[in-house]
């Protein structure tokens, strides 16, 4: 029996360093990707000024954890300019960075190590939950699935809250149910604390309360008649505790303190205003919260931006464009983004389940219970941008998986020898993706070469390809370069010593920094798969590069960025960027240089919606109502021929407008 133990402490340690081998070496060659700029600056500005409010997206706890290496360092810290609170976070983060890291990021690297602790955490969780609920044959197979699991090592110790949110959503329901089965004081704190973490570390951890409910229900329906009343009592309790001691703990992550930001200084958008685009019955519950002060200032703006962001972020799945949400989004990421050997896993458990061959009804409860409530809220989020956002399901299904392979084992070497076969498939099928995971898809959707024409965002393309861009600009010197990147300008290219041209998207259109482009260009344009697909617009027909679309690139850049050579007549991205500039220049109250900017915009594009409206609003304001009228009416035009539920809305807009004209 010791020499058991012993091999099985050394086969987990073997498969650690495996993992944390492959981690580091992703983390390395990966430039930053979208979010983590901010999320590494607020975590800095946290422990250093107590700044709670820069960037209220999210809780505290991963991005102290990230920063906790720098506070030895003395950085340098861009000046606060007051700008609105997503603006600031975001270009600040990325000035800091660029002032302080460049392109070495050395500071990135150590943050993203101190990220990684939470991969090694959530591996022991699945390795010792396993282990209790399926034995160690089945936590040797679940730790060796999440090991090679594609979607959590692309995942793995980037300073986002994703890989937080899966450790402390596996940790909570394992200690739940450890004080379920044991109960004692030490174990419903455990759970209480995991419940704490997982709070402080993503506003979706909020989901814990309904899952454990449904737990609770089903132990005192399954309880004996006689003690029923006693046992609903008791996990009443323990419930009430968890809650308590967890909302303690994401208090404490606030420094108790209820304002989000230090005495001095305020949100950027009062609470109260930020509400006002939610429901009625929403906002005054968040209101309500806040009169209480039962939640910190911080946290309640995070919930209100997870829910608005939901109401306008468009939908790319399968090669097509949605102005909303649809229900199966999460669903096809699922069968793209997993691996065909996992799928088949779950397939045999779902059979074992069935045929009684694994019988651990309660384990598989706690395991199938939390996993459908978490898919289900998730299909009805609103948002669809990113496997990420069910990274917990790869933490189930590998335990999951690995419960059904080993009970089908046990009753025959030829299950033994299939489960085998589909464990190899899984590990080489993962393989064949790294180091770039990010991009994978399974072999049935045409592998990673492929992703980009059915997902996007950080399914495959999240801005981490800048190194690698620039290898493939130092292979073309003196080549002209034009580069539209999905990350600009919250990442800026030229740290990484890439000078190309920087064409628009959607994100420059709000933050700036997109060159004026010619109508013609020559030489290589070089498009995020994200930017090409236009996987930011609410309509395929509003995307400017799908002139792209029409011929296969050239030539490939990590499976996410895609390079055309040649010579391309370009009038839409030309007139796309021209409206950007036009707005940005009635902002700078620049109204005559505006309205030249926009009348070249239309005449570049007088089919486009963007272009005329642009035209439109800015010479309304200016008081050229014919000119203004006629725009409006081009732009109006030009939206009908919209998909339907596109269409709606921008139409009854651009009637309101010619309406307001007309009064």
């Amino acid at each position: 029996m010791r020499i058991a133990k012993r091999w099985v402490s050394l086969a987990v340690i073997a498969l650690l360093a495996i993992q944390s081998a492959q981690v580091v070496f992703i983390i390395h060659r990966e430039s930053l990707t979208w979010d983590e700029d901010d999320h590494m600056f607020a975590g800095y500005m946290m422990w250093k000024t107590g700044d709670y409010g820069l960037n209220p997206e999210h809780p505290p706890l991963v991005k102290l954890l990230a920063t906790l290496p720098l506070l030895g360092e003395k950085l340098w810290i861009p000046p606060l300019r007051g700008r609105e609170f997503k603006a600031e976070a975001y270009l600040d983060g990325r000035d800091w960075l660029a002032r302080n890291d460049g392109a070495s990021q050395r500071l990135v690297f150590r943050m993203r190590l101190a990220a990684g602790i939470l991969m090694l955490g959530l591996s022991l969780v699945v390795f010792f939950a396993a282990r209790e609920w399926f034995g160690t044959p089945a936590a040797l197979i679940a730790l060796t699935l999440a090991v090679f699991d594609p979607n959590l090592l692309a995942h793995s110790a980037l300073v986002t809250t994703d890989m937080g949110l899966t450790l402390f959503f596996l940790a909570s329901i394992y200690a739940f149910y450890r004080y379920i089965t044991k109960p004692s004081l030490l174990r419903l704190l455990l759970a209480g604390l995991a419940a704490g973490l997982l709070l402080a570390t993503k506003h979706s951890g909020i989901l814990l309360a309904p899952m454990l409910l449904l737990l609770i229900g089903g132990e005192i329906v399954f309880a004996p008649k006689g003690s029923r009343v006693r046992l609903a009592l008791r996990l009443s309790g323990a419930f009430a505790v968890i809650v308590v001691i967890g909302v303690t703990v994401l208090w404490a992550f606030y420094g108790f303190r209820y304002a989000a930001r230090p005495a001095g200084l305020v949100l950027s958008t009062s609470l109260a205003d930020y509400t006002r685009s939610l429901s009625h019955f929403n906002s005054m519950a968040v209101m309500a919260l806040a009169h209480l002060h039962l939640l910190p200032e911080s946290y309640l703006m995070g919930l209100v931006d997870v829910k608005m962001v939901a109401q306008w972020c468009p939908t790319f799945v399968l090669g097509k464009n949605y102005a909303h949400s649809v229900w199966w989004y999460f669903p096809a990421v699922i069968l793209i983004k997993t691996t065909l050997g996992l799928l088949l896993m779950l397939a045999l458990t779902a059979f074992a389940i069935v045929s009684r061959r694994l019988r651990k009804g309660r384990e598989v409860a706690f395991l199938i219970v939390p996993g459908m409530v978490y898919l289900a809220v998730t299909m009805l989020s609103g948002m669809n941008i990113g496997a990420r956002h069910i990274l917990p399901l790869y933490a189930i299904s590998a335990i999951m998986a690995a419960a059904g392979i080993t009970a089908l084992a046990a009753r025959s070497r030829r299950w033994a020898a299939i489960g085998a076969a589909l464990i190899v498939a899984h590990i080489a099928s993962a393989l064949t993706v790294f180091p770039n995971d990010m991009a994978y898809a399974n072999e049935a959707w045409g592998g990673p070469k492929n992703v980009y024409k059915l997902l996007s965002d950080s399914n495959e393309d999240w801005g981490q390809q800048l190194y690698q861009v620039k290898e493939w600009q130092d292979r073309h010197p003196g080549e002209e370069c034009w580069f539209a990147y999905f990350a600009s300008p919250v990442i800026n290219p030229t740290v990484y010593g890439i000078h190309c041209h920087v064409l628009p998207n959607e994100d420059t259109g709000w933050l700036g920094g997109a060159d004026l482009v010619p109508p013609v260009i020559s030489g290589n344009v070089v498009l995020s798969a994200g930017d090409l697909m236009g996987s930011e617009f609410i309509s395929s027909r509003l995307n400017p590069y799908t002139i792209f679309q029409q011929d296969p690139p050239d030539e490939m850049i990590d499976d996410s960025v895609l390079v055309y050579h040649g010579t391309f007549r370009v009038n839409q991205i030309a007139a796309y960027g021209r409206v950007q500039r036009a707005y940005e220049l009635m902002s700078a109250h620049k109204p005559d240089e505006a309205l030249a900017m926009a009348r070249e915009a239309a005449a570049l594009n007088p089919q486009g919606v963007k272009a005329q409206r642009a035209l439109g609003d800015i010479a309304a304001q200016l008081g050229k109502r014919d000119e203004a009228r006629t725009a409006l009416m081009a732009a109006l035009e030009a939206a009908r021929k919209l998909e339907p539920d596109v269409g709606a809305g921008i139409i009854a807009d651009l009637e309101a407008s010619l309406k307001k004209l007309s009064q």
